[in-house]
């Protein structure tokens, strides 16, 4: 029964999120299929940072550049078809952390962490400071795509409901995507790097090329991140590829716990729900989420993730104690 617990709390987590927009007002509607669209960046890191192993403070470079890539490719007074927007914009993203990957994997420990900033704060002035990215300002993003194929539409995503489930199927083609991945002889591979990479090597993998893959797929998630994000808000700016989002989608996995991807999506509800609550609280949120974050450290280090277990063992106790 222990071991069933978190599947049957992350199946009742999955009702409530398919249920909740049926009777919640459009506004909590809203800021739900943005924390789900954060759940799946944030996924996408932990692939990087709990399985494999690579910290990473760029990572929200292809989370930016998938966004820039379907305001770009959309015309301005036409959407652009969701079926080379949403493909052309995932590619691009994926693209990004393969030239990238095969640079700062060549490095370890600070000195990775530190060149993978580098090349997302190059990212962010290409948008920043050029007519590329419309500046400081961003681009608005008139129309959202349109899934139409010939007569047929098979989802609007200009209608709310059907751009909220649109989100939650995406985030669970992801989970569940790299459930398969971590559970696959891949995903048996990137965890022996992340546990020791030399004796991998000793082995006879190839190490570099299994990291450059993971790189290169991490990059591609968070560009199916970028892509909700841009289609649901309507607009892109270079935020989006800046240092300080980096810092919190980080800030989520390590919340919701190192080395799960249940725990790194619920890292994105704690997140954005203390950032909304703390925004409210003071104009200094930042200083209440970072204390938020090293109490987690210090006292939950294994993050959302580990509280079922955790409540567990002190039943178990309890009655231990009580026998």
């Amino acid at each position: 029964m222990n071991s069933r617990l978190p599947l049957f709390l992350q199946l009742l987590a999955l009702l409530v999120l398919i249920a909740y927009p049926l009777y919640g007002s459009s506004f909590y509607v809203e800021m739900l299929a943005k924390t789900l669209v954060m759940a799946i960046f944030a996924m996408s890191l932990a692939l990087l940072v709990g399985f494999t192993g690579l910290v990473s403070l760029g990572h929200a470079a292809y989370f930016g550049i998938a966004a820039y890539v379907v305001a770009l490719v959309t015309p301005k007074y036409d959407p652009a078809s969701f079926w080379f927007a949403f493909p052309a914009s995932v590619l691009a993203a994926a693209l990004a952390a393969l030239v990238i990957g095969l640079f700062v994997l060549r490095t370890k420990g600070i000195y990775f962490i530190m060149v993978t900033l580098a090349f997302a704060q190059m990212a962010y002035y290409i948008f920043h400071d050029t007519p590329l990215g419309g500046g400081s300002d961003g681009i608005y993003l008139n129309f959202k795509p349109d899934a139409a194929i010939g007569s047929w539409v098979p989802f609007d995503l200009n209608e709310p409901l059907q751009m909220y489930y649109f989100i939650l199927a995406a985030m669970v083609a992801v989970f569940v995507l790299l459930k398969l991945v971590l559970r696959s002889p891949f995903g048996r591979v990137l965890a022996g790097i992340h546990s020791n990479e030399h004796r991998m090597q000793s082995l006879g993998y190839a190490t570099f090329r299994y990291k450059l893959a993971a790189f290169t797929l991490a990059g591609a998630l968070a560009g199916v991140a970028g892509f909700l994000y841009a289609v649901l808000f309507g607009f892109v700016t270079p935020e989006y590829l800046s240092w300080h989002q980096s810092g919190n989608v980080l800030m989520m996995v390590i919340l919701g716990g190192m080395g799960s991807l249940a725990g790194a999506a619920a890292g994105a509800f704690a997140f954005i729900g203390l950032q909304e609550l703390f925004t409210d609280l003071s104009k200094h949120w930042q200083l209440l989420m970072g204390s938020v974050i090293v109490l987690a450290v210090l006292f939950m280090p294994d993050g959302l993730a580990g509280l079922p277990k955790r409540v567990i063992r002190m039943i178990n106790w309890g009655e231990d104690k009580n026998g």
